[in-house]
């Protein structure tokens, strides 16, 4: 039966590989990673309705057909149920089996197609590194572009993790001064009584340990873009001289009698809400209309889902290259638990959850075990509740999978009782509370 169906299968453009029992399958399971199985029924070492429940929770992409002498409509159903493809009896009639061949490498084909065109939409939304299809990122994108050439100062605003500094750069690139330096500071990270040294220099002797002039950020980025980020970090008494800089272009380094011209872009950013800030006394007002000349607001990824699939492809094809992995996309499941996670730490993220899942991928999809894992076990930031749940119970993956056809016959034998309906089932009831979640039958 193994040789027969396998010259077949082969005559159909598969390559084949046989194994002479269940246990031998899943032994190898990680490294074959197969499109399709054809599983007999009864065998003397796993029965092929428990192989395929372990082949529906490790990978639902693939496809399964049962096929057994002992045919009955129950045990049909029950394959059926649990995920099968088809259920075919033996002797085989290999015209129904090639027509399942060919609906499978159709699937598989248009699978790879959906793909591709996900990574290419990808592409064709990036602007200058940030990727974006919904319309209020493609405005945002054309407000760039208009703003570019002209702005000599703007306030760039967003949640940690939405790209203030990828915005930055982009009205660089964009602008006049695309060829000159454009200069990063974080001003989160600096000791406060550095901040004037390094914004704006220092002679020789100013302070102890000076021992030597020392030119500021403003002055390196002379002729081009500097870049502040977290603004609502600087002292006070910083803004004052920042705001000289910025208003009349002259710095004057710490010690120095006198200042120096310099023509810098100026671009702030802040994830703070600065309005609030100045009314606390926290930073000037001055200031703030100098640098606000225009706002640009980045909203954080939870109003904008419709990009996480172009985001998603734009990073796995990154990931996967990086690591030397064949990881082409996301099962259904785990496309469900990106969507749906809150993402407090907006796209910075989502890149690294999505960097965590490439590195624990074994085969060409992203599954939901792999998505739960790199997202992280329990109630926690960017992880939806059913999907905290479901990663909080690590017996979950062993109970068998339920559909909804199951889950409502089982409820219906038992008259909606849901603990007599886990108990007719199998299952805890945790995990036939997740799935009437899922389904919507709470």
């Amino acid at each position: 039966m193994l040789a027969l169906v396998g010259r077949f299968a082969a005559g159909e453009g598969f390559d084949v590989i046989t194994r002479s029992g269940g246990q031998a399958l899943l032994s190898e399971w990680r490294a074959l990673k197969p499109d399709v199985v054809l599983l007999d029924r009864n065998m003397p070492d796993v029965g092929g309705l428990d192989i395929l429940r372990v082949i529906r929770d490790a990978d639902p992409e693939c496809q399964v057909m049962l096929m057994t002498a002992d045919a009955t409509v129950e045990s049909a159903i029950e394959a059926v149920k649990l995920g099968a493809l088809d259920y075919l009896t033996k002797p085989l009639d290999f015209v129904r089996l090639g027509e399942l061949l060919s609906t499978v490498r159709f699937g598989i084909a248009r699978r790879q197609r959906l793909l591709a065109a996900d990574t290419d939409l990808a592409g064709r939304v990036e602007f200058c590194g940030m990727v974006g299809r919904s319309p209020v990122m493609q405005e945002l994108f054309d407000f760039i572009r208009r703003l570019a050439p002209h702005a000599r100062t703007a306030l760039v605003a967003g949640e940690t993790g939405t790209g203030k500094e990828l915005v930055a750069r982009a009205l660089h690139k964009l602008g006049p001064r695309r060829d000159r330096k454009f200069i990063a500071f974080n001003c989160s990270a600096v000791v406060e009584t550095l901040f004037e040294s390094e914004l704006f220099g220092h002679t020789r002797g100013a302070f102890t340990g000076a021992v030597e002039a020392k030119a500021g950020l403003f002055e390196m980025a002379d002729g081009g873009t500097l870049f502040l980020d977290e603004i609502g970090e600087l002292p006070l008494q910083v803004q004052a001289k920042l705001l000289r800089v910025v208003e009349y272009g002259e710095v004057q380094r710490v010690g120095a009698s006198e200042g120096k011209r310099v023509d810098v872009r100026a671009i702030a950013a802040t994830n703070r809400q600065l309005v609030e800030e100045v009314a606390a006394g926290r930073f000037r007002q001055d200031l703030y209309y100098r640098l606000n000349v225009v706002e640009i607001a980045l909203p954080p990824l939870r109003d904008r889902r419709d990009d996480i699939p172009c985001l998603t492809a734009a990073f796995i094809k990154e990931f996967a290259g990086r690591f030397e992995k064949p990881i082409a996309g996301l099962s259904p499941g785990a496309e469900r638990l990106l969507h749906d996670a809150p993402w407090p730490g907006n796209i910075r993220e989502l890149r690294n959850v999505l960097e965590r899942a490439c590195m624990l991928s074994e085969g060409r999809m992203l599954n939901e075990r792999e998505v739960l894992a790199a997202l992280g076990r329990g109630q926690r930031p960017g992880l939806s509740p059913i999907a905290a749940r479901a990663a909080a119970e690590p017996d979950a993956a062993e109970e068998p999978v339920l559909d909804r056809g199951r889950i409502e016959q089982a409820l219906q034998q038992v008259g909606g009782n849901r603990s007599a309906a886990a108990k007719l089932l199998g299952v805890s009831r945790r995990a036939l509370y997740r799935r009437l979640d899922t389904f919507g039958l709470r």
